[in-house]
């Protein structure tokens, strides 16, 4: 697939990339993101510079990225052994009434 040339302005600059056209939509949405957290780190300190906004974006998306690895998926939790247990549970209150 060809590559597209995209601008994107980021903390008032402006970076060139070249993507695929299907990740158009998502590098925009995450660049809109990242200069609105950055607005709202300005609204909240007063006298940081963009670096300091755009280092405590990266800080936020990077937690929040690492508390999304660390949480348990279907896989690796007991879910199979607790639909089973929930199942006996129910039959056994079925068959009591």
């Amino acid at each position: 697939m060809d590559k597209i040339n995209i601008n994107l302005v980021i903390a008032d600059r402006t970076y060139p990339l070249k993507i695929d056209p299907s990740e158009e939509e998502h590098v925009r949405k995450a660049a809109k993101q990242i200069n609105n957290k950055i607005r709202e780190y300005q609204s909240l300190y007063e006298a940081k510079d963009k670096q300091d906004f755009l280092a405590m974006v990266a800080l936020q998306y990077a937690t929040d990225s690492l508390r999304t690895q660390d949480k348990p998926t279907i896989e690796d939790s007991n879910f199979p052994d607790k639909l089973e247990s929930l199942d006996k549970q129910l039959q056994e209150f079925l068959n009591a009434t």
